[in-house]
C-alpha cells in the first residue's frame, strides 16, 4: 500500500516537472463600437416586456408638484437655487430635529440643474438632487461656524439658509445668526447632509462637529414634499452671502 502511494506520487511529480509553464504568446484584440450599430440586435421580446415599467415610472416622473414663475439658475456668491434648496432644507430640518436648528448649508456642487419657469415635475428633482444624500444636523463651536464661512468667502459663496455673510477681499467681514455675531465658544447646530459631514468639497469645518445627528431621511424626499407644499416655488438674492 505504502509502496502504490509513493509511486503515485513520483508519477505525479514526473508529470509535473515534463510541462514547462505557459506563457502568453501573443494577443489580439478587437474594438467594437458601442452605438447606434448595435441597435438592430436588440432584444425585442425583452424591450417590450419592459415597456410597461418604462411608460409607469415616465407617468410617475412627468407629475407635476408645483410651478415656477422665473428661472431658478445656478452660480455664485449666491442665487436662486442654492438660497431656494438651502432654505428647504433648514425648514424640514426644523420639523424633523427636536431642538433648534441655526442654519443650514449645501452646497453649489451639488445643485446638478437648474430649474426653467414653468411647471416643476417629479423628474426636475430628481435631476437637482439624482443622490441618496440624507438630513444631518451637526453641532459646531462658532469657532467651526467661522473657519467653514472662511471658506466660503475664499471659494466664492456657497449655499446657507439662517446665516448672513460679509467678506471682503476673501477675508471675513462679518458672520451673523438670528442677526447676532457668531461667537466662537457658543456651540450652533447645522443641517446638511451626510455627504458634506465627512469634509467633503473643502467643507473641513463641518467634520469638528461635537454632535451628529442622523434623521435618515433623503434629502430628495425633503425637497419633493417642500415643492408640494409651496405650489409656487420662488426664491430671491437677498444678501445673505456678499462677497466684495
Amino acid at each position: 500500500m505504502h509502496k502504490n502511494i509513493i509511486y503515485l506520487l513520483l508519477l505525479a511529480a514526473s508529470i509535473t516537472a515534463c510541462h514547462k509553464p505557459v506563457r502568453v504568446s501573443s494577443v489580439s484584440t478587437e474594438a467594437i463600437a458601442v452605438n447606434a450599430s448595435l441597435d438592430p440586435i436588440q432584444d425585442s421580446d425583452y424591450i417590450a416586456s419592459l415597456a410597461p415599467i418604462k411608460e409607469g415610472l415616465e407617468r410617475e416622473m412627468n407629475v407635476v408638484l408645483g410651478y415656477a414663475p422665473e428661472r431658478m439658475w445656478v452660480g455664485r456668491p449666491e442665487c436662486p437655487m442654492l438660497n431656494w434648496s438651502s432654505d428647504a432644507l433648514w425648514e424640514a430640518a426644523k420639523k424633523a430635529y427636536p431642538k433648534r436648528v441655526d442654519m443650514a448649508v449645501v452646497n453649489i456642487g451639488g445643485m446638478r440643474c437648474e430649474w426653467q419657469a414653468g411647471n416643476i415635475t417629479r423628474q426636475c428633482v430628481f435631476e437637482l438632487m439624482p443622490f441618496d444624500n440624507r438630513l444631518v444636523v451637526l453641532t459646531l463651536k462658532g469657532s467651526d461656524v467661522l473657519d467653514l464661512c472662511q471658506s466660503f468667502a475664499s471659494r466664492g459663496g456657497e449655499g446657507v439658509a439662517g446665516l448672513r455673510m460679509k467678506a471682503v477681499d476673501g477675508r471675513l467681514a462679518e458672520v451673523l445668526i438670528d442677526g447676532k455675531s457668531v461667537v466662537a465658544d457658543s456651540l450652533y447646530t447645522v443641517a446638511t447632509s451626510d455627504y458634506l459631514s465627512g469634509g467633503a468639497d473643502h467643507m473641513d469645518a463641518l467634520t469638528h462637529h461635537v454632535d451628529y445627528w442622523n434623521s435618515d431621511l433623503l434629502i430628495r424626499d425633503l425637497y419633493l414634499e417642500a415643492v408640494k407644499e409651496q405650489g409656487t416655488v420662488t426664491a430671491k438674492i437677498d444678501g445673505r452671502m456678499t462677497l466684495l
